[in-house]
């Protein structure tokens, strides 16, 4: 396993984390996730990526089982909240430490940040950073970060918000995949000022899915490389079966860094089937965006909303 490190933490993680949602599929039985976790962490994967509102939390509860017996002391852990209210950011943190049976976050995202209006409502007043931050100071969380799909703007709208607050993110959480350069790209437009920054990148979709793999002109492998190659400190991917663990070992067995010559022939043949968005569906599509089905989990209303809507008649 390669290990890097993480922004300006100083953690040294992984270069591929182990993707929560994945794990907390029905497909699998408890048994099955938990052997699959465990068997990571074994191989050397020690950042463990999940979030509040996986599979109805069983990606969290599937996790804090596999993490007794002396597993949680090994690896830098890791989930998102979607509340965007500070009452409801509190309650989703405190349900995902009792599910991961756990004391305390190695770090904690704002997730799905895919609407312009979602940086501002966390650093609202009685926004959701306001009981992230409380969290921090009682202990319950070490980092803060956020993750996001749908547009790279509205990363560095994000990014520009927590700097009028006076705050800086220690993770970002994005898509960088061989088809992201030609389309609404987080790696032109966001990795440059993470890297200036010190800011940890975590790369996630790498194969979009498995949507990528059918455009036909990637391998799952190749996929890995181009991320790894990249200025991450993780990649994480799905995994939900011995073979595609073993897949994400290789990756990075094999791994080496790439020259310009070899990104740019991979990116040449991705660069025609990449260039509408059409294998990105998380950037194209609704379907990814599971707040968006379950707006709930939000908690409240836009403050924009209430301020328009003015008193009831």
């Amino acid at each position: 396993m390669i290990y890097r490190t993480l922004g300006r933490t100083g953690e040294r993680v992984s270069a591929i984390g182990m993707g929560g949602f994945h794990i907390g599929q029905p497909k699998l039985t408890d048994d099955d996730s938990i052997k699959l976790i465990r068997a990571a962490i074994d191989g050397g994967i020690n950042f463990m990526d999940n979030s509040w509102d996986y599979n109805k939390g069983q990606s969290e509860v599937r996790m804090g089982k596999a993490l007794k017996d002396g597993y949680r002391q090994k690896v830098f852990l890791m989930t998102k909240l979607d509340g965007r209210t500070k009452e409801e950011a509190t309650k989703q943190i405190n349900e995902s430490l009792q599910r991961l049976q756990t004391d305390h976050l190695d770090l904690i995202q704002h997730h799905e940040i895919i609407r312009f209006d979602d940086p501002d409502r966390i650093f609202a007043e009685n926004g959701a950073q306001e009981a992230v931050l409380e969290a921090k100071k009682a202990g319950k969380v070490r980092y803060i970060g956020f993750t996001g799909h749908k547009d790279p703007h509205i990363h560095l709208y994000m990014l520009e918000v927590a700097a009028k607050h006076n705050f800086q993110f220690d993770t970002v959480q994005m898509p960088l995949n061989v088809m992201d350069a030609h389309f609404r790209s987080f790696g032109k437009l966001v990795l440059p000022k993470l890297v200036e920054q010190k800011i940890g990148v975590l790369g996630m979709k790498s194969m979009g899915d498995q949507i990528i793999l059918k455009s036909g002109v990637v391998k799952p492998v190749e996929c890995l490389h181009y991320a790894l190659n990249l200025p991450t400190s993780v990649v994480i991917t799905g995994i939900d079966s011995q073979e595609i663990l073993q897949q994400a070992f290789e990756s990075a067995k094999t791994f080496k860094p790439m020259s310009k010559e070899e990104v740019a022939a991979l990116l040449a043949r991705t660069e025609r089937v990449a260039a509408q968005g059409e294998y990105e569906l998380f950037k194209t599509s609704a379907h990814f965006d599971s707040t968006a089905h379950h707006p709930e989990w939000l908690g409240g209303q836009s403050p924009h909303v209430d301020k328009l809507a003015g008193p009831p008649s």
